[in-house]
């Protein structure tokens, strides 16, 4: 379904969508980064509790936002765009 809404993008605005894409994908690593180095702190100095466990809920869903990158990529390589 994602893959036809990058269908409907011009060439130009899927090159774009990319160069953003790249600097949420830097975004992205950073917060993980901090929810895991939160999680283990928490982890480290109460034990594992429900707010131990609270930040991984967002890492799963900032890793999910991946898949989309990945569509946008597919797309330009079908239409053999260069970067």
């Amino acid at each position: 379904m994602k893959e036809e809404k990058f269908a409907k993008y011009s060439d130009q605005e899927l090159l774009d969508k990319r160069k953003n894409l790249k600097t949420q994908l830097i975004i992205n690593a950073v917060l993980i980064g901090f929810l895991i180095g939160i999680s283990i702190y928490g982890a480290v100095k109460n034990g594992f509790t429900f707010f131990t466990l609270f930040p991984l809920v967002f890492v799963f869903f900032l890793i999910k936002n991946k898949t989309d990158s990945r569509e946008l990529e597919n797309e330009i390589k079908s239409r053999n765009l260069k970067f």
